[in-house]
């Protein structure tokens, strides 16, 4: 369903590995082994998460989340143990028994990228409709090299990120947060409406 994704040109840039099973777990090991000795991460992405300069109220907005999020899981500023615990579930998959991991030429440029949101938002909706839960995980392009030699994934391709699917724990506390969200108004700009509303 996912597939049926709008893109641009139909050109359908998104590239899907989906594993389960022996081969996910020897992926996941092969992270784990790094990550127990407090190796998070394994190099940068291979494209810009964010920018340098990062202006309103884009900056506070991510500020205030990264605090919420972790005074939801209980987990305070200084406790740099507990944070590092946290970051390295990302590469369990929060024990999903499915990961799919999604990638794009690296010639695409922002249009194609666009079609990529397009589908990932398809295909975490269509997982939903099956009574599915996902969880969008940019964290795993900073274990690209792995994952490419994991999957002999072609060096044309580049690693955007792993989705868990699954059953969520509604118990746990991260499965409870729910981030701000800005008001309608300030972010949207409506015209013209009264007058269609007058003509229907």
């Amino acid at each position: 369903m996912a597939g049926r994704a709008p893109s641009a040109g139909n050109v359908q840039p998104w590239r899907v590995w989906a594993l389960a099973g022996a081969p996910l777990e020897a992926l996941k090991a092969q992270v784990r082994a790094h990550t127990r000795e407090g190796q998070l991460f394994e190099t940068a992405p291979e494209y810009t998460i964010y920018p340098e300069e990062m202006g309103e109220p884009y900056a506070t907005r991510r500020f205030r989340n990264g605090e919420a999020w972790y005074g939801a899981l209980r987990i305070a500023r200084d406790d740099h143990a507990a944070r590092m615990g946290h970051v390295a579930e990302n590469f369990e998959l929060y024990g999903a028994p499915v990961g799919i991991f999604v990638a794009i030429e690296r010639t695409f440029g922002v249009a194609q990228w666009l079609d990529l949101g397009i589908f990932l938002q398809s295909l975490m909706l269509a997982a939903a409709e099956r009574g599915l839960d996902t969880a969008p995980l940019e964290s795993w392009a900073f274990w690209h090299p792995t994952v490419r030699a994991a999957l002999e994934m072609p060096e044309n391709l580049m690693l955007v990120c792993a989705v868990a699917v699954g059953y969520a724990d509604h118990e746990a506390r991260g499965n409870a947060f729910r981030s701000e969200r800005a008001p309608l108004e300030e972010w949207t700009r409506f015209a013209g409406f009264d007058e269609a509303l007058h003509q229907t």
